[in-house]
């Protein structure tokens, strides 16, 4: 199997501003906040308090905590001819994430490499770190493996609302801030982020403490900007980003791709226009965005470039979708390919199993060689209920049928008959739907299944790989 990450190239999901959590009332009888400043307005909403939780070289901390002896050691976690990431150690070696094995060993010689296309243990790991956050809020986003969103501002409200005036006026920031900026304590929004930033200290300390896992963290007022903060001083390490430094921040970025939210795509039809900064994208006309790429792209793009982000976190409920994928060099026969479909469909059986519901349909998605473009073509269909009956049973009785599906939808797409070279295969299972006489517990989804993200926004489709993305 393989890497878990945040696919580049997506857009951010357009989501519904009434979701968004309203604050409480600073000005409230019997408030302590009541006496202070709201502050300068600025367009960077002020009122919330976001944490972007970043894992350290996720998958190199779960092998270091599984075998301690590699802690001191540079460690590669490989995925077929790539280090798909690598800790600290090696990094200070030269070796780099996404680095051909020949070349890492070349550079480090006394590389450790472990194999990492199992993903079962990154799976839980991940999991745990979900369960962990939603002790301290229950409003939790989680994006892939190694990312999480936490909304920390009804705590950091409760917080306040706890304290006596004069405790708020010596309330300190955990962490750095960004830019060295001062933090007023007059300045109501100033207070919850610093507020915000021990409770992410408390976050990253039970991490380490119950997970032996470490982590940066980014406090900012929305989740774009607590993102774009949390790797600015890696690794644990955490970062406050108060409001007045937002253009700072934004400006740092060498390229308008580095801005989440815009992906490859999106990216390219900007640089069409000339647009290659942050700050080309902000004196950019909105009118001529709206017409080349629509009043709501353009829209949302236009204010993520002054750093407004007004989608809430989302909490990442139960999968929608199970997949398992698979990429490599070339595939170029039926029997190669069959092979490999059957390797991916076993492994989303025993998922299915664990998971307790029942996918009524199969989706096989292909990947053709080509050197302009890397587009995907899919097919799906229903799965017949006969075949649906002896899914989740714990044996295999389901194995044959669904392949036997899986191989005529890649014919569907591919002449088997004349060359052809695939570069990628995933199977997917969706339209899943619980059973009636299921009994499972409302943590039980977060120990089955890894979550794909086409962007910082989740989609709560839950995806293994086995390719060399990082």
């Amino acid at each position: 199997m393989g890497v878990e990450l945040e696919e580049e190239g997506g857009p951010v999901e357009e989501e519904d501003a009434a979701r968004a959590m309203e604050p409480l009332d600073a000005g409230a009888a019997g408030s302590s906040l009541a006496v202070f400043d709201q502050g300068v307005p600025t367009q960077i909403s002020s009122s919330r308090v976001i944490v972007h939780v970043d894992l350290d070289c996720f998958y190199a901390q779960v092998e270091m905590i599984s075998n301690p002896e590699l802690k001191d050691k540079p460690l590669g976690v490989q995925q077929k001819y790539l280090v798909v990431t690598c800790n600290y150690e090696a990094r200070k070696l030269g070796v780099k994430k996404l680095m051909n094995v020949r070349d890492a060993k070349e550079k480090c010689p006394q590389l450790v490499l472990v194999n990492g296309e199992d993903l079962s243990r990154y799976r839980e790991m991940s999991y745990k770190v979900t369960e962990l956050l939603e002790e301290f809020s229950p409003v939790v986003e989680r994006l892939g493996f190694d990312e999480n969103f936490v909304d920390l501002t009804e705590m950091v409200e409760k917080r306040l609302q706890q304290l006596p005036r004069d405790e708020i006026l010596s309330v300190t920031v955990s962490g750095h801030i960004y830019n060295n900026q001062s933090v007023n304590l007059h300045n109501i929004t100033h207070v919850r982020l610093v507020v915000g930033s021990q409770i992410a200290a408390e976050i990253r300390e039970a991490m380490y403490h119950q997970l032996q896992l470490t982590g940066c963290a980014g406090v900012a007022p929305n989740k774009l900007l607590a993102k774009l903060v949390s790797g600015v001083f890696k690794p644990n390490q955490q970062t406050v980003l108060l409001p007045e430094s937002c253009q700072d921040l934004i400006h740092s970025l060498n390229h308008i791709k580095e801005m989440p939210g815009i992906g490859y795509k999106t990216a390219k039809r900007l640089e069409v226009l000339g647009i290659n900064s942050v700050r080309d994208l902000q004196t950019f006309s909105v009118k001529t965005l709206e017409k080349e790429l629509g009043i709501s792209v353009a829209q949302r793009i236009q204010k993520l470039s002054f750093g407004e982000d007004n989608s809430p976190v989302t909490p990442s409920g139960p999968p929608q979708s199970f997949s398992e994928e698979d990429t490599f060099k070339k595939c170029s026969s039926e029997a190669e390919a069959k092979t490999k479909i059957e390797e991916l469909l076993s492994s989303l059986l025993k998922r299915v199993c664990h998971d307790g519901r029942k996918p009524h349909t199969i989706r096989l998605v292909i990947r053709r060689y080509s050197e302009k473009h890397c587009n995907r073509e899919s097919r799906q269909c229903p799965i017949p209920s006969h075949v649906i009956q002896k899914l989740g049973t714990g044996n295999y009785d389901a194995m044959t049928p669904l392949l036997d599906i899986l191989m005529k939808l890649l014919r569907n797409m591919v002449n088997v008959k004349m060359p052809f070279h695939l570069t990628l295969l995933s199977v997917c299972f969706c339209n899943l739907k619980a059973l009636s006489t299921a009994k499972k517990g409302p943590m039980d989804f977060y120990l089955t299944s890894s979550l794909s993200t086409t962007s910082y926004s989740s989609k709560r489709s839950f995806v293994g790989r086995r390719n060399w993305r990082a």
